[in-house]
């Protein structure tokens, strides 16, 4: 008989896949759909043409329609650089708390859905589960849509997704969507003396980063809609996290790179602010060509991820409160995969175990405490799905 193995297994194991977003994830995904097949679960995938990574969903339960889905992301950030206390692909247990890079974000919660996944399987429950566990949502959840899209006609079509990114267990009904992309300043080298013969592409860039600054500032003035009032900050932010460029201190700098990013409340447009980015760049762009025509601003889509939106009586957030007896309303400003399965038709909740403010920090840890409070909403999860 098929060993069962319990959440901590599962997630140790996990965890000792170094499935940084830079590197493949097969072996994990390999891992994953032999131990499914091990209790009879059949899974699928979808292998992503371009790089060695593979997104994973299975179905148990009546082959119809109407799976609750528990939905999980495979990469993590790197540790490069970071002072970790022990190894991070190890799960450490110290001081009531599990230590390992993805305990709280999220192989924490994917191993949970796999226990899951498994006990609905014995159970023989009456209406379907499924796990749906994707790649990339580090650098910009860029591999969950071809993954939904890969299981429409393939696996019954779900129609309550729970997104298991750390919540603290609290049902997140309502998030930032967010679009962001890559700059690439080309500019044209002169000595710094005669720099007015010259294009700065340093000096370029920081007119399209004062640019943010400006946008933040006239955000923040603004009274926020209703809707935007429930995030913190309640308004669309713009943002640059690093920039490099240049090659000496007395040169006029070729180049400049850095990438812009826009986190955007529910009720905005985040394509018209990708719109009016790109306008400011081919301003800033005619400036550089009066000098030297050459010179250009190169802009390519880094990532598009849209908005969770508050749903009227969603079934996704109903289906958690009554596991969880939560009645608070609670949105988060940070994005998740939760907005694209709700595009895609399926309602949606962001609802997992740990702290948000453990992601991608040196020494990440979930609460031992936590995650057992979210190994007993999975069993209640799963008694209901015999109801």
């Amino acid at each position: 008989m098929a060993i069962r193995l319990s959440p901590f297994e599962l997630m140790e194991k996990l965890v000792s896949f170094p499935t940084v977003s830079r590197d493949s994830n097969i072996p994990l995904i390999d891992w994953v759909a032999g131990y499914l097949d091990s209790h009879g679960i059949q899974s699928h995938r979808y292998v992503d043409p371009e790089q060695p990574k593979h997104a994973l969903f299975a179905h148990v339960g009546p082959q119809v329609a109407g799976a609750i889905v528990l939905s999980g992301h495979t990469d993590v950030v790197p540790v490069d650089g970071q002072p970790w206390s022990n190894d991070p692909f190890t799960v450490i247990e110290r001081d009531g708390k599990y230590y390992g890079r993805g305990t709280s974000d999220m192989k924490g919660f994917d191993g949970l859905a796999i226990w899951a996944l498994v006990e609905a399987k014995y159970a023989n429950v009456k209406r379907p589960l499924q796990l749906a566990l994707s790649f990339d949502e580090e650098i910009g959840c860029t591999g969950a849509p071809p993954m939904i899209a890969a299981m429409q006609g393939v696996v019954p079509k779900g129609s309550a997704v729970i997104v298991g990114e750390p919540s603290r267990l609290q049902a997140v009904t309502g998030h930032k969507g967010g679009i962001g992309f890559n700059t690439h300043v080309v500019g044209f080298e002169v000595h710094s003396s005669l720099m007015h013969t010259g294009v700065n592409a340093i000096m370029v860039g920081a007119k399209l980063i004062e640019w943010a600054n400006e946008q933040n500032s006239n955000n923040m003035a603004l009274k926020p809609s209703d809707l935007a009032a429930m995030f913190d900050p309640p308004f669309t932010t713009c943002h640059v996290g690093m920039i490099s460029g240049g090659t000496a201190h007395n040169i006029t700098a070729k180049d400049c790179h850095f990438a812009m990013d826009f986190r955007v409340v529910p009720g905005e447009d985040k394509d018209a602010w990708g719109t009016a980015y790109l306008k400011k760049v081919r301003e800033v762009e005619a400036q550089m060509r009066e000098v030297v025509p050459d010179t250009r601003i190169e802009v390519t889509a880094r990532f598009d991820v849209p908005a969770l939106k508050p749903e009227k009586e969603g079934e996704a957030e109903t289906f958690v409160r009554q596991i969880t007896g939560d009645n608070a309303s609670h949105k988060v400003s940070y994005g998740t995969e939760a907005g694209q399965f709700q595009e895609a038709g399926y309602s949606a909740v962001v609802c997992g175990p740990g702290d948000i403010a453990q992601a991608h920090q040196p020494d990440e840890y979930i609460e031992v405490a936590q995650f057992e409070a979210g190994h007993e909403f999975m069993r209640k999860l799963v008694e209901r799905l015999d109801v």
